[in-house]
């Protein structure tokens, strides 16, 4: 269960909890290293796999790419010149929507797998 929906309707909580949240996502490292939030979802389920495959190319090339660089950066133990960090306004969903799509419609096919056909007499 997630405190998103709680928080959100709050104003004054998501005011007071943005510089914590903010805070949290530059000690998390991950923009240092020029990845973006999605690019941190494993590839070990088939419904990422299947999200992965309907990526633009170029979307897909690009996430390949920063992947990779990180890699190389971690293995060097360095990090990006502060120019080529991931900026807050770069660091945009592009995988979630689609990922939410296709769960949505492996829950409506296990929904129609398991439909019951009623007959009236």
């Amino acid at each position: 269960m997630s405190l998103a929906p709680f928080i959100s309707k709050r104003p004054w909580l998501v005011k007071m909890l943005q510089p914590l949240a903010q805070m949290y996502v530059n000690q998390a490292g991950y923009r240092k290293m020029g990845l973006r939030t999605d690019d941190l979802i494993s590839e070990e389920n088939e419904t990422v796999l299947k999200a992965l495959s309907r990526l633009p190319p170029r979307e897909s090339y690009d996430r390949i790419y920063r992947i990779r660089r990180a890699q190389q950066l971690s293995m060097q133990h360095k990090i990006l010149p502060k120019a080529e960090w991931t900026k807050p306004e770069e660091d945009v969903e592009y995988l979630g929507p689609i990922l939410r799509e296709v769960e949505a419609e492996e829950k409506e096919r296990a929904a129609l797998d398991t439909l019951t056909i009623a007959k009236k007499h």
